[in-house]
């Protein structure tokens, strides 16, 4: 991705306003002001609704961190989003997620599942994205691998980390360090089809 389109924000120059969310985001689990949160501090407000929200996806969802993981995953890849893979790929393999799922989704190519839990997920993940919605099928597999509060957080998760890819997409928010998202040529409504 070609170079940053807004310049990073001067910490020392923030609002009274942005220096309140930037402590926030800080003061929690994240520990730090990267990616797409320094862009949204361009408009506090934003930033502090979104941040939170990132914070129940992320840390607080009703999903174990395997299974939350293989959803960013499916989004930064339909998304095409480098910033959120180099990112999330390693906290993926960490919390659990197979090295071969993993490197499957960056190819865009359905991986095999031995788990029905991240099958359901997978499933769900990709037909959110690709499809706009859920088949009856799909639906009913989530739901009963994830309960109603797991699949409702499913949906906020995708749902936020698509916030999250347009905002890395829209800005050009370099990758950073970690694996690369691969280059593929296959477009998001023909991936995972295989």
């Amino acid at each position: 991705m070609s170079d940053s389109r807004f310049p990073d924000i001067d910490e020392a120059a923030l609002t009274p306003r942005q220096r309140q969310v930037y402590d926030r985001i800080v003061a929690g689990p994240r520990g730090q002001v990267v990616g797409p949160l320094r862009v949204w501090l361009h408009s506090p407000d934003l930033a502090d609704r979104a941040q939170a929200l990132g914070q129940v996806a992320r840390y607080d969802s009703a999903l174990p961190p395997v299974l939350s993981e293989l959803a960013i995953l499916v989004t930064a890849r339909l998304w095409s989003s480098g910033f959120e893979w180099t990112h999330h790929a390693p906290i993926a393999a960490e919390a659990g997620l197979p090295a071969p799922v993993i490197e499957a989704i960056g190819q865009g190519r359905r991986p095999g599942f031995d788990d029905p839990a991240q099958k359901a997920v997978f499933d769900a993940a990709v037909e959110l994205h690709r499809d706009r919605g859920l088949s009856d099928a799909t639906h009913d597999a989530a739901l009963a691998a994830l309960g109603r509060q797991g699949l409702v957080d499913l949906v906020g998760i995708c749902g936020y980390y698509t916030l999250i890819s347009m905002t890395i997409n829209a800005f050009h928010i370099p990758d950073g360090d970690g694996p690369e998202l691969p280059a593929i040529d296959t477009p998001p409504e023909a991936m995972f089809r295989d």
